[in-house]
């Protein structure tokens, strides 16, 4: 009995660890709805959302709507789409277990109730790959994460360092950056190491949702990115301490410290982008270590500076 109980044990602590299993998210495939052909890929009722500004009882949108849906470069960029993703169980599962760890780890969070997916055919604005109005329903536009693929159209003049953010690894990361983003909000005019700390915040949500992420993921570094970022981060924190941008809030001069780029152009080729964001991510690692803060403290906590402070963070 005792050779049992030792062997059993350990499975049994195991198995309370581990807690209980997390739901797949339920994808409402709007654009399965829109243009498929046969099958069963929902109702109108199941897209009623202001995020999705669907409008069935409004013939003068449903007739945008049909010319929209039978446009042939649309109904290409759709087909090139489903081909790549016409089934997101993966992403179900992951998202799944990335809201289970959320709302246990920040119990204040906003609930996200429903998750849609859509062709948008419209290639404007990267930043709206997914998005979100209150955090409680969440938008993909799958149509970003197939640009690669989209050749004959020129990948719609996107450049290099975005295309290669357009991809399936990045979608389920992408979904937690932006409900952690539209939770926490944007400094409207903050100083750079507002800007960096609210970068970094975002990260370590992240990383705490999804801790199987490989750093480059998480940063959407390339490995040299990495690398260059990790050898140089004492020089590019000293520079940004000697040019006095810590505390700027002229964005013409910290914009490209934040943005995505293939570079960073102060430190010319080779060098990673978001470098700000790289160290406020450090910033925040090391405050929750010191402080022993929880998420919700974290988030909550509007005072840079104070982070700052409280990290003790040096390169």
């Amino acid at each position: 009995m005792r050779q049992y109980i030792k062997y059993l044990l350990p499975a049994l602590l195991l198995f309370a660890a581990c807690g209980p299993k997390a739901e797949p998210v339920k994808m409402l495939r709007f654009e399965q709805f829109l243009f498929a052909e046969g099958g069963n890929h929902g109702s109108a009722a199941d897209f009623a959302s202001p995020l999705l500004n669907y409008y069935p009882d409004d013939p003068a949108f449903m007739e945008a709507l049909t010319e929209f849906t039978r446009d042939k470069t649309v109904r290409d960029i759709y087909r090139i789409t489903d081909s790549l993703y016409h089934n997101l169980d993966e992403e179900a599962e992951s998202l799944g277990r990335a809201f289970q760890k959320a709302y246990a780890l920040w119990p204040e969070m906003t609930r996200c109730e429903r998750v849609f997916t859509m062709v948008t055919a419209d290639y404007n604005d990267y930043d709206l790959r997914t998005f979100t109005h209150d955090g409680t329903e969440l938008c993909i536009a799958l149509d970003y994460y197939a640009l690669g693929s989209m050749g004959r159209f020129g990948h719609f003049g996107f450049p290099n360092h975005i295309l290669r953010l357009c991809t399936r690894e990045q979608m389920v990361p992408d979904c937690m950056r932006c409900l952690a983003d539209n939770a926490i909000g944007r400094p409207i005019r903050g100083t750079l190491l507002d800007y960096a700390i609210a970068d970094g915040k975002v990260i370590y949500f992240v990383e705490q949702t999804m801790p199987k992420l490989a750093d480059t993921t998480l940063m959407q570094y390339t490995g040299g990115q990495m690398e260059w970022m990790k050898e140089n981060v004492g020089s590019v924190w000293a520079w940004m301490i000697e040019n006095e941008l810590l505390y700027s809030t002229d964005l013409s001069q910290v914009r490209s410290l934040l943005g995505d780029a293939p570079k960073t152009n102060a430190f010319g080729e080779g060098s990673a982008p978001r470098t700000a964001a790289y160290i406020g991510w450090q910033i925040v690692r090391q405050y929750m270590k010191k402080s022993g803060a929880s998420m919700n403290e974290l988030m909550a906590e509007r005072d840079s500076q104070k982070i700052l402070n409280q990290s003790g963070w040096r390169p």
